[in-house]
């Protein structure tokens, strides 16, 4: 290699190292919107966001969306799996939000931006890795690609602005918390009793519908679980309501029911 190729081939790596640091991997922008706009419930498993006064912040919002939209493939192909997830994460649940408020007050649901023929999750409205893009094409053509991250606790981390979604963070994902704020999604979502709990008296499982659209991501092998049941085993815990059930449930075979979806905003108000 001559010298020219060699000190060529070095300034493109540190163009590419200083466009890769360049983004903010701590997310602050968007957590700082979470924090503010973000209710929690008592029980810490569920939330609603305050729509209307987090319009009036829009404009904080798509400066975010502005610095997630500038990410380019080769900044993102340069950072580690935790980073992009981290990212696609973020980038999914903050284009799901600015979509809300192209039509809010106007709409009691996520579904009222679709229609029979398009759904609001095949939409692209915005552009991520250099491409037109949906939030469809974040979550399942890049966020559950088979063999990219295989992680089937991100559903409860990906929100569709509704009730029946698992809650949105008062805080952005990061790199180096992303294993725990998965684990600590899961635990929060399965305790939630509205929407997943174990009937100890009839072995009966309800739980919601999430695992029936997405039973196939949790027999991956993630974390050495190839099937719902021993899934459900793992996270008895939260699932039940006391030890006792909690122990009957890792140890039998219980039916399972998946409950209603509730489709309805997410809205504070």
């Amino acid at each position: 290699m001559t010298r020219l190729k060699s000190l060529l081939l070095a300034a493109s790596l540190t163009l590419l190292s200083a466009a890769a640091q360049a983004f903010d991997h701590s997310h602050a922008a968007w957590s700082t919107l979470l924090k503010q706009h973000v209710v929690v419930n008592a029980a810490g498993n569920a939330s609603a966001v305050r729509y209307a006064v987090l319009k009036k912040d829009r404009a904080l919002l798509k400066a975010y969306l502005d610095a997630v939209s500038a990410v380019t493939p080769a900044d993102y192909a340069s950072w580690q799996k935790p980073q992009q997830l981290a990212f696609l994460i973020n980038a999914y649940n903050a284009f799901t939000v600015d979509l809300i408020l192209t039509r809010y007050p106007d709409l009691s649901s996520i579904k009222d931006l679709g229609s029979l023929f398009s759904s609001p999750w095949k939409q692209t409205f915005f552009t991520l890795l250099g491409q037109e893009e949906s939030l469809d094409g974040i979550e399942h053509g890049r966020i559950r690609a088979a063999g990219v991250f295989d992680d089937p606790r991100i559903h409860t981390a990906v929100v569709c602005a509704s009730i029946g979604c698992p809650m949105l963070r008062n805080e952005a994902f990061v790199a180096e918390r992303l294993d725990d704020q998965l684990e600590d999604g899961m635990r929060r979502f399965l305790s939630d009793r509205s929407r997943n709990r174990f009937d100890a008296a009839s072995n009966t499982l309800y739980v919601s519908k999430i695992f029936d659209w997405y039973a196939d991501d949790f027999t991956r092998g993630h974390k050495g679980f190839s099937s719902l049941k021993a899934t459900f085993a793992h996270y008895a815990e939260a699932l039940a309501d006391t030890p006792e059930a909690a122990k009957k449930l890792r140890s039998s075979a219980p039916k399972i029911e998946h409950l209603d979806y509730d489709w309805r905003l997410n809205d504070a108000r």
